[in-house]
C-alpha cells in the first residue's frame, strides 16, 4: 500500500477505534448472572434501621447542583431542585454503538427516542415513532418497537404501554410505583427502576438477606459517580430506604457496625419474588425456572398471595377477588 494511503488508513482506523472505546464507555451494563448463596440475617436491632430524618432532609436540600456529577438526594423527590446537571449527563451518554446493520441502526435510533421522550416527559406517539423508523422499513415496525422497548425494560425496568388509543400514544411504566414514574425525585430523568429491580434480586438470590458487602461487590459502579444513578450508595441506602422499598439495618454484634438489606414494606405490595425473578430471567437471557430453588420459593410465594387475597361473595357456592385487591 502507498504510503499516503497507510497514513490516510491508519488515522481512519484510530478514528474507528476512538469512537468505539467512548461509546463502549457509555453504554449501559446490565446485571449478570447472579449465584444462589442464601446467607444468614441477623435479627432486628431496634433503634438501627438506618433512615433520613427530617433534618437530614432540610440540610441535603441546601446541596448545590452545579457540581459536575450528579448525585440523588431526598430533597430532590419533592421538586426543590432542578435537574439539569442530570440531564446534561443523560444527553451526553445516551449513545448506542454504530451499525452497519440499518435495521440495528433503526433499533437503536428509536431506543434513544424512546428514552428521550421519557426523560422530557413528553408522549410518544406511533406517528412519532414511524418517522423515526421511516416509510421504506414501516412493515417491519412492530418487530422494531417490540426489540427497542425489550432492550429499554432489561436496563430500566420500565414497560412500553399504550396510554391512549385514540392518538395511539405510549409511555414507559415503572415496573414498580417509584415516585414520578421511576424518576425517584421530581424532574426530568431516566428511571431508576433498574437499579432497585437488581438490589432486590441480589437479596432474594442471597437468601432474602444481602449483606452490604453483597450489594457493592455485584454493583461494580458502586462508589463512583454513575450518569443514570448518580451516588448509587446514597440513593441505595438513603432515598430508596426513606421510601421503603429497601430495609437497611445493622448486622446484630457487628464491631465494626456492619449492615445488611432487606425487601422493604413497598416490594410486598407493588411487586414479588416472581416478577423480581422473571425480571433477573430476562437480564440474564434465560427463564425463570433456570433458578430452581429461588422459583420454587416464588411459586410459594405466588401462592400465599393467592390465599390471601381479599374475595367478594356473590352466592352460597360463589366467590370472585374483590376489585380493591387489583
Amino acid at each position: 500500500m502507498p504510503r499516503g494511503q497507510k497514513s490516510k488508513h491508519s488515522t481512519r482506523e484510530k478514528r474507528r477505534q476512538s469512537r468505539g472505546d467512548s461509546q463502549s464507555h457509555r453504554k449501559v451494563q446490565a446485571p449478570v448472572a447472579m449465584e444462589e448463596s442464601p446467607t444468614s440475617c441477623s435479627p432486628v436491632l431496634e433503634g438501627n434501621t438506618q433512615s433520613s430524618s427530617a433534618t437530614e432532609s432540610t440540610s441535603t436540600s441546601q446541596e448545590a447542583w452545579g457540581a459536575p456529577s450528579t448525585t440523588i438526594t431526598s430533597s430532590d423527590i419533592s421538586g426543590t431542585r432542578s435537574d439539569e446537571g442530570e440531564n446534561s449527563q443523560d444527553e451526553e451518554h445516551l449513545c448506542f454503538p454504530e451499525s452497519t446493520d440499518i435495521l440495528t441502526m433503526k433499533l437503536s435510533l428509536l431506543e434513544q427516542f424512546l428514552l428521550y421522550k421519557y426523560k422530557m416527559k413528553q408522549p410518544i406517539t406511533k406517528e412519532d415513532l414511524l418517522k423515526i423508523i421511516g416509510q421504506n422499513y414501516k412493515d417491519q415496525y412492530p418487530e422494531i418497537l417490540k426489540k427497542a422497548s425489550e432492550r429499554i425494560e432489561v436496563v430500566f425496568a420500565v414497560d412500553l404501554k399504550e396510554v391512549d388509543s385514540t392518538r395511539q400514544s405510549y409511555d414507559l411504566v415503572s415496573k414498580v410505583k417509584l415516585p414520578n414514574n421511576g424518576r425517584v425525585r421530581a424532574g426530568r430523568g431516566l428511571p431508576k427502576t433498574g437499579l432497585l429491580m437488581t438490589v432486590l434480586g441480589v437479596i432474594f438470590m442471597k437468601g432474602n438477606c444481602a449483606t452490604e458487602e453483597d450489594i457493592w461487590k455485584f454493583l461494580v459502579f458502586a462508589g463512583r459517580k454513575h450518569f443514570i444513578y448518580g451516588e448509587p450508595k446514597k440513593l441505595i441506602t438513603k432515598d430508596l430506604v426513606r421510601l421503603k422499598y429497601l430495609e437497611y439495618r445493622q448486622v446484630l454484634n457487628s464491631d465494626p457496625p456492619r449492615y445488611e438489606f432487606l425487601w422493604g414494606l413497598k416490594d410486598q405490595a407493588e411487586t414479588s419474588k416472581m416478577k423480581v425473578l422473571e425480571f433477573l430471567a430476562k437480564v440474564n437471557d434465560t427463564v425463570p425456572n433456570a433458578f430452581s430453588s429461588r422459583y420454587e420459593e416464588a411459586l410459594r410465594d405466588e401462592e400465599a398471595r393467592a390465599r390471601a387475597r381479599p374475595t367478594v361473595r356473590l352466592g352460597e357456592d360463589t366467590e370472585i377477588p374483590s376489585m380493591s385487591s387489583s
